[in-house]
């Protein structure tokens, strides 16, 4: 073990363990962590971990000080007013989004924030949802409130040409192959222009389309190029004259996975709208997320119900409304969870002390060395024991290598160990994995070569999400997922 931590660290000493912080990978293990001890946790993806430092200043903090409403003008309710205000500039300080074009609206979470976006988008009959096969549910979501305005939704797979982009330099669209799905439309009538036959032509100036990707595919950790953002915005990925499609495709970037290590560089890539999960980052608080949305998008948003909070003036007996100027306001219902955004920058301030390019680096090193490891990993047949699953060539040449691997185990006979069976294995030497499609049944069916009649029949046969069906017909039906997060130690990555 200790002459593998050596070879290990003469690899990667420079990127792992976070040499130029005020305190290293392994005292912070040891001092704020000590939950872990004969735990190995490899599911940073699903969850991150928070620090007992952290949650001890969250409860100091809140013993601390008189926290009250915010509907009103008391001073326990203008303190929070006052740290609220600062927790939205602080996330955006995170996404590197100016408070000039940007608003931060609290939500439950990402998938809270993605369902405000369907809900409240100027969907028409000429509007189309594009998205990319590699999409959690949540995101997927957001076509039935497209169907259901007459939309036209569009799954598309997309691949970059990183040879193209080594020999040009500047992103365009001759980088990325573009292979479309079948159009889906409810109700019969022509399908709309702007996808057919690819194209994101502009019907007419009213008229607003979507295209959602994420930054990082949450089964495979694959990252997708986020100049894809001015792209579809300028109206060149198919090389259209960008003066069509001015104010015509907005993007929304689903950042759930990728944030934690590489959050979107708004100043640089200005998607519309922006969602993530702050437990997906620091552990805690659960059941609080964010839509960072800019201001040109925020203002075609559409919000039909009102609440409290949300209205400047009301009348119970007849049909009179006035709903307050703020955006937030406006789409944040209700009393929002203000103690948990209170408890933000008890998170944020372990991330502000690593940095996040250094605990992307950090995680890169972890898995490009456990990832090593898999492929040399040979039955007595010579056959691979580890099938990996994206990531071979990353789709971004200059973003690092993703913390999560997604895989599967083959017998020397070929045939599959359940992924059911390692995860089951893997809890009783106490490593918290996490096995399944993780909601992702775009990538799922994509790697594991599921066709459209595999998956019916999968159901068809009693298969759903969660269970333990996890071989079907001798294909498995999800896979095995290990990631690692900004705590993981090469303890972790040698087991």
């Amino acid at each position: 073990m200790e002459q593998s931590r050596e070879e290990f660290l003469e690899q990667f000493g420079g990127d792992y363990g976070y040499p130029g912080a005020p305190r290293g990978v392994d005292q912070m293990r040891v001092a704020d962590f000590q939950r872990l001890q004969g735990t190995v946790y490899l599911d940073h993806a699903g969850a991150a971990l928070y620090s007992e430092q952290q949650m001890a200043d969250v409860v100091k903090d809140l013993t601390s000080n008189v926290y009250g409403n915010p509907h009103s003008q008391s001073d326990s309710s203008m303190a929070v007013t006052d740290q609220v205000t600062a927790a939205r500039h602080q996330v955006l300080k995170y996404f590197n989004a100016s408070p000039r074009d940007y608003k931060c609206i609290f939500t439950s979470g990402a998938t809270a924030a993605l369902k405000l976006v369907g809900e409240c988008f100027p969907w028409s009959r000429e509007s189309c949802y594009m998205y990319t096969m590699e999409n959690h549910n949540s995101v997927l979501g957001i076509r039935e409130y497209a169907l259901s305005k007459g939309a036209t939704a569009l799954a598309v797979d997309i691949e970059e040409d990183k040879g193209l982009e080594k020999k040009h330099g500047s992103p365009s669209s001759d980088l990325f192959k573009i292979s479309r799905h079948s159009n889906q439309r409810r109700g019969g009538d022509v399908l709309s222009q702007n996808c057919q036959n690819g194209s994101l032509s502009a019907v007419s100036e009213n008229n607003w389309n979507l295209f959602a990707f994420p930054s990082e595919c949450n089964f495979s950790g694959q990252k997708f190029n986020l100049n894809l953002v001015k792209l579809i915005k300028e109206g060149n990925l198919v090389g259209l004259p960008s003066q069509q499609q001015q104010g015509q495709w907005m993007v929304l970037i689903d950042a759930a996975k990728g944030c934690a290590t590489e959050p979107p560089n708004l100043d640089v890539y200005p998607a519309d709208f922006v969602v993530c999960s702050f437990y997906k980052i620091f552990g805690y608080p659960t059941g609080l997320g964010a839509l960072i949305v800019k201001n040109e998008a925020a203002s075609l948003l559409n919000k039909t119900y009102f609440s409290g909070g949300t209205v400047a003036a009301s009348i119970a007996d007849i049909d009179f409304v006035q709903k307050r100027k703020s955006i937030e306001q406006v789409l944040e219902d209700g009393t929002i969870s203000f103690l948990s955004i209170a408890s933000l920058q008890h998170g944020f301030k372990i991330i502000e002390m690593l940095t996040t390019s250094a605990i992307a680096l950090h995680t890169s090193s972890l898995a490009t060395y456990v990832r090593k490891k898999m492929l040399y990993m040979k039955h007595r047949n010579k056959k691979n024991v580890c099938i990996i699953y994206g990531q071979e060539a990353s789709k971004v040449a200059d973003l690092k290598t993703s913390p999560t691997i997604t895989f599967n185990l083959k017998r020397e006979d070929g045939t599959w160990f359940g992924y059911r069976e390692v995860e089951k294995l893997a809890s009783l030497s106490g490593i918290h994995l996490r096995t399944g499609c993780f909601c992702n049944p775009g990538a799922c069916a994509k790697y594991l070569g599921l066709s459209h009649s595999d998956l019916v029949s999968n159901f068809e046969a009693g298969h759903v999400c969660w269970d333990d069906n996890d071989v079907i017909k001798g294909k498995p039906t999800g896979a095995v997922r290990i990631s690692f997060g900004y705590i993981s130690t090469y303890q972790d990555a040698e087991v």
